[in-house]
């Protein structure tokens, strides 16, 4: 199926796309590992959060948002996964919309870290938002 869609894709535009490819793979790659990750231990998840955020008015609903930003994780790395395939054939709705999604659960992340007042984590978290807005930048120019 790869080779057919490379036969109808010039290979120097497939060339100017690697790096909108490249950005797409890597969300997800993490957004996927993210979700496995918290299904695989959802329990022992919730356990982590909860102690993360003591103190705060985010304990009492974590299970809630755990749940939320898991269901957003698996569609960010999906519709990455999608749009992948679809940056191929000229269409970049499910990759912006993959991007969308990820900064959403990015920006959740940044808030929380911001609450629990895990500034070092925080600032991490920026290591993932620069290529996944880099990646928006590449869709929409």
């Amino acid at each position: 199926m790869l080779s057919k869609i490379l036969e109808t894709v010039n290979m120097n535009a497939f060339f100017n796309l690697l790096p909108q490819l490249s950005l797409l793979l890597f969300i997800a790659l993490t957004f996927l590992f993210s979700f496995y990750d918290k299904i695989s231990d959802w329990s022992g998840t919730i356990s982590f959060l909860k102690q993360h955020f003591k103190g705060t008015f985010v304990k009492s609903i974590v299970p809630l948002t755990l749940f939320l930003i898991t269901i957003l994780e698996l569609l960010a790395g999906i519709f990455s996964i999608i749009g992948i395939y679809n940056v191929l054939s000229g269409d970049k709705y499910f990759a912006i919309l993959s991007c969308i999604i990820s900064l959403l659960v990015l920006f959740i992340f940044l808030i929380g870290q911001r609450i629990a007042k895990d500034f070092d984590g925080a600032m991490k978290i920026t290591v993932y938002i620069i290529p996944v807005v880099f990646c928006f930048y590449l869709l929409v120019n």
